[in-house]
């Protein structure tokens, strides 16, 4: 996992407790077959690093298509398939923030193809729609949750009480919501009393909403480095340095 090697190069020991599972959705030849040429479409949106895992098999480099990215990650993951990202968000790396560039302030009359996860954020979707645009939703994977052993549970367990985790990552609320209801009463105990590291005001207030009292570290977005900037700076600030 990037986040757990670049946590690691910091001097980090790092845990993964995987929370979602992630696996592709559907038969990619039916879909493709439904969206027809690409070409036809004026702008094609990654919802994701996911997105683009299970999902770049669609495009052809040949092509020239005009692609969206909503953050650094998926742009990233876009460039290491090799295609040339057009479109990226100016600030926040959400759907509100690729929703603020101004090539999608106006696509009334434009077909917009949106290769996301099922059962995401529908704001995307809702937004274009309502602007104008038509857009056709590519659901090219699905999230479930995980179901840990008891062993793995316990294992986890001994590593609060011996103090050896002082930080939970959730990158998402889909991922906090699973942390919290896969915990025993003992292990929910420990996640109140550790710090949650969280991407951006949007996830801690669903944190919150969803009764966890632990203190949140904020990060500006869910990608790694700002994660890791949020985790350098509570140490910083922690240390007195």
């Amino acid at each position: 996992m990037p986040l757990c090697r670049l946590l690691q190069s910091q001097g980090a020991d790092t845990l993964r407790l995987p929370a979602i599972e992630i696996k592709a959705a559907g038969d990619r030849q039916q879909l493709a077959a439904r969206l027809g040429t690409l070409e036809e479409f004026d702008l094609i949106i990654f919802t994701s690093a996911n997105a683009v895992r299970f999902g770049a098999s669609l495009l052809d480099p040949r092509r020239d298509l005009t692609l969206a990215a909503i953050g650094p990650a998926t742009a990233r993951a876009l460039n290491q398939a090799g295609f040339r990202v057009a479109v990226q968000p100016l600030q926040s790396f959400d759907s509100e923030g690729l929703l603020a560039h101004p090539r999608l302030a106006h696509p009334a009359g434009h077909r917009i193809l949106l290769v996301k996860g099922a059962a995401g954020r529908g704001l995307l979707e809702q937004e274009l729609t309502r602007r104008g645009a038509q857009v056709v939703p590519a659901d090219v994977y699905q999230r479930g949750p995980t179901a840990p052993s008891p062993a793995v549970l316990t294992a986890l367990q001994q590593r609060f009480t011996a103090c050896a985790i002082q930080v939970v990552t959730a990158t998402s609320l889909e991922i906090a919501r699973n942390l919290l209801s896969l915990a025993t009463p003992a292990l929910r105990g420990e996640f109140e009393r550790a710090h949650w590291l969280v991407p951006g005001e949007r996830v801690a207030a669903g944190v919150r909403a969803l009764g966890l009292h632990a203190p949140l570290l904020r990060s500006a977005s869910a990608d790694d480095q700002d994660l890791l900037s949020a985790l350098i700076r509570w140490r910083s600030s922690a240390s007195g340095a």
